[in-house]
């Protein structure tokens, strides 16, 4: 099969197609997936370039990617809700003890996997799983988001921010966000009410008591975020960053995130987007011979939405 790998760490925009990859193999709670298409995250070039080298050593030959929509085609013993021949979307990986979704087969933990939802293509399908289950994860079951709360949501135009500002809105909040100017309209198209333009504004001087933010920046983006909470108020990030001292010296709570994904998150955010609530921004489209320059397009061409490798 045909597999984007590396075996060793590279430049992402350098990675090439391997004609002759091996099949992965599947464990009994996995399932076997003939990928149509792939949604780049961070992480993926991060892996690539050996930037989390620290944390985690990658085995090599080494196929990067982690979102992926596409139809089942061998289903583990202990797998019930998926069957050969769904079509599907999920989160394979190598961080999740499966094979990376850059290629023209993937196994994939089922726990990850779920049936796409209807209304969708799968290029705009495999925009949907990281980043549109970490903003319902995060608003929902970590921020508790109710209506008429006020939160703050950094990068709203990235590939979180654009599901994050949208879930926000459906659940009743009404939304600041920080993006740069050309992306103003763009993200009040999708429902922000506040657009702060974070090259020529500073957002603490322009809101405050909040209940809620949504990190997705970190660094002194965050730090300063603490400022705009009112006391008892949330925030949480993306990024490895806590600061308890700021928390305890504006009396707010920092609240963990989780990497667990729940068939609540799954069913919730695709009946959303099955009703036409929720839209799927899908910023370009590659093809699987462009990888490379699809992966310099996500890191460094700052797309609305999520750069998208269509494989098959």
């Amino acid at each position: 099969m045909k597999a984007a790998q590396i075996t060793r760490y590279i430049p992402a925009k350098d990675i090439e197609i391997n004609e002759d990859a091996s099949q992965p193999p599947i464990d009994a709670g996995f399932v076997l997936v003939e990928i149509k298409a792939v949604a780049l995250n961070p992480i993926d070039w991060k892996m690539v370039e050996g930037e989390l080298s620290r944390f985690m050593q990658l085995p090599f030959p080494f196929t990067p990617g982690s979102d992926f929509a596409g139809i089942v085609r061998e289903v583990g013993a202990e797998v019930k809700h998926i069957k050969k021949g769904d079509e599907v979307y999920g989160m394979a990986g190598y961080n999740r003890n499966g094979s990376g979704s850059l290629a023209e087969l993937a196994a994939a933990n089922a726990s990850f996997v779920w049936k796409k939802p209807a209304s969708l293509s799968f290029e705009q399908a495999a925009a949907v799983p990281m980043t549109g289950l970490r903003a319902w994860h995060v608003l929902v079951e970590v921020l508790q988001v109710k209506a008429g709360q006020r939160i703050l949501i950094h990068g709203g135009a990235g590939g979180i921010g654009t599901f994050a500002v949208q879930v926000a809105k459906h659940l009743g909040a009404h939304v600041a966000t920080t993006v740069s100017g050309k992306d103003k309209d763009y993200i009040t198209d999708l429902g922000a009410d506040v657009v702060i333009d974070y090259q020529k504004e500073d957002f603490i001087k322009i809101i405050r008591d909040y209940d809620a933010v949504f990190d997705t920046i970190g660094g002194e983006t965050f730090e300063k975020s603490f400022a705009v909470l009112k006391p008892g108020g949330k925030i949480t990030t993306m990024l490895w960053e806590r600061h308890p001292e700021l928390v305890q010296k504006y009396g707010v709570m920092y609240v963990e995130q989780s990497e667990s994904v729940s068939p609540q998150s799954f069913m919730g955010l695709g009946a959303l987007i099955d009703q036409g609530i929720i839209k799927v921004q899908v910023a370009k489209t590659f093809l699987f011979d462009e990888v490379g320059d699809a992966f310099d397009y996500q890191k460094d061409g700052h797309p609305r939405g999520k750069v998208v490798v269509k494989i098959k």
